[in-house]
């Protein structure tokens, strides 16, 4: 239980909905702010606006997935307005009080640092970032059929990356009979890309795999899919890149050659939002328990 938390939630998606049941249920004081919108209403939950007196004397604040970006925007699809988190914001918060994003910009990291303030990226964890890369891969695999004229069964599908995302990306074409290219870095993943039943290749060698691909999946968070790369690709192929925005690929050079090429993050507050919600609030709730028994065991 979280009775007696103060948990503050800032803004975010449909997934913080189901934050914000979890955490009514879980008896904690909830205040949520950038929810004007909103139309359900929870028992014990109180809307607030964003304010250093709101954050004074909040055991938690919860970000979105996506945190806020460098000048301290915070994406809020049921704010009646913009949201920012200023500076004064986190300097008010008192010393135990915890910060939880999904993934943090250096805004908030620095802003963080600067107070002495915890935080806490989820994404970062192991735990969160597998399940969360299951409606991840479904909402790939949606896109993928969305833009396609053929079947993922029989078609040369690449996925570059063989993180948390990438791994269950490619097994899912796998289990549709898909052929599975996949890109590494390590020469484990190369060994159990190969033990898997798929065709592994170092992304070093990148330019010279291409050539035959029907879907591209890129998990690598960094300019990897170039111009140069780009020219060597189908032109009928598709590429769908699940990294964090700007992504991976040049996509101006793809629009230019006539390549479909889609951006495509945060895919399960879109495709899974009550799923990937209920991820979140049972991983918040475990952290925070934790934090707080740690702080009365002091």
């Amino acid at each position: 239980m979280l009775t007696g938390v103060r948990t503050v939630l800032i803004g975010g998606d449909a997934r913080q909905i189901e934050v914000i049941r979890k955490f009514a249920e879980m008896d904690a004081a909830v205040f949520i702010a950038g929810f004007d919108k909103l139309q359900e209403s929870f028992q014990g939950v109180t809307r607030e606006t964003l304010s250093t007196e709101l954050l004074s004397g909040a055991d938690a604040l919860i970000l979105p997935v996506i945190g806020c970006d460098e000048e301290g925007r915070i994406g809020a699809l049921f704010a009646d307005g913009s949201l920012k988190l200023e500076e004064e914001h986190i300097q008010a918060m008192p010393k135990h009080g915890v910060v939880y994003t999904g993934m943090a910009k250096s805004y908030l990291k620095s802003l963080c640092a600067k107070y002495g303030i915890k935080l806490v990226e989820l994404l970062e964890r192991d735990d969160v970032a597998i399940y969360n890369s299951i409606p991840t891969a479904e909402g790939a695999l949606m896109m993928a059929i969305q833009n396609t004229d053929f079947t993922i069964h029989g078609s040369t599908c690449m996925v570059l990356g063989m993180g948390r995302t990438g791994f269950t990306m490619a097994r899912s074409l796998q289990g549709l009979g898909a052929h599975i290219k996949m890109g590494v870095r390590k020469s484990d993943h190369y060994a159990r890309a190969e033990e898997m039943g798929w065709t592994p290749f170092f992304i070093k060698d990148l330019e010279a795999e291409v050539y035959d691909i029907h879907l591209l999946f890129n998990t690598v968070p960094s300019m990897i899919v170039t111009a140069q790369i780009l020219s060597k690709i189908p032109r009928e192929a598709v590429i769908i890149d699940l990294a964090s925005a700007p992504g991976g690929c040049d996509f101006r050079y793809a629009e230019k050659r006539g390549i479909k090429a889609m951006l495509a993050p945060g895919l399960p507050g879109i495709v899974a939002p009550k799923t990937a919600g209920i991820i979140m609030a049972n991983m918040l709730v475990e952290l925070i328990s934790e934090e707080t028994k740690s702080r009365e065991d002091a």
